[in-house]
């Protein structure tokens, strides 16, 4: 007898509750209170407006470390739920002990450039990423930014991280030679990395 599927409910509670275990894990989630609109594996990042996020009250524009900040936010999560997405259909991940014990281990910022394209107005801003590429190592991630309009966003960034070790897995961003997760001790004179 096949087995029957789970009821939708069941099966966004347990979605639901690895994104917030995941999101609980950033400390710029709260402070700048942004929240996570899922629909199937899709996130859309939603910074809601505060007078705090104000930069330049002249203009009023939003300030640049917030978008920043939301951007890379954005840029993480989506990265981190892509991966985790696999695992939680798979029934690898249980969802319920996602939110106990230890955070989960997430990827880390290699470097993170951000073109700000306009200024971004005293409203709720809005951010999708799209991951580029993800290998066991590193990752690259493009997220861009808007408030009224998608196709006129007024940040957009590109990142790249370093990938968490995946349990059990060796050599999967482990600590390489120069002791930093991941990462291979340079080439001197032009021959092998120092043993």
């Amino acid at each position: 007898m096949p087995r029957r599927p789970e009821p939708v409910q069941v099966v966004k509670q347990r979605r639901d509750a690895a994104l917030a275990a995941l999101a609980g894990g950033v400390p710029f989630v709260g402070f700048l209170g942004i929240v996570f609109d899922r629909r199937g594996d899709e996130l859309t990042a939603v910074m809601p407006f505060d007078e705090a996020l104000i930069g330049n009250p002249a203009l009023p524009a939003l300030h640049g470390g917030a978008t920043a900040a939301f951007l890379e936010t954005a840029a993480l999560i989506e990265l981190a739920w892509s991966t985790l997405w696999q695992d939680l259909e798979a029934g690898r991940v249980d969802a319920a002990a996602l939110g106990q014990g230890d955070p989960m281990p997430l990827p880390k910022t290699i470097d993170f450039t951000v073109d700000y394209l306009r200024s971004g107005l005293p409203r709720d801003a809005y951010a999708r990423a799209r991951v580029a590429r993800s290998g066991r190592r590193y990752a690259s991630v493009l997220v861009e930014a808007w408030q009224d309009n998608r196709v006129r966003p007024f940040a957009q960034a590109t990142g790249h991280f370093l990938m968490p070790e995946a349990p059990g897995v060796p050599g999967a961003a482990g600590a390489g030679p120069s002791g930093a997760a991941g990462v291979e001790a340079p080439a001197q004179d032009g021959g092998e990395p120092p043993a």
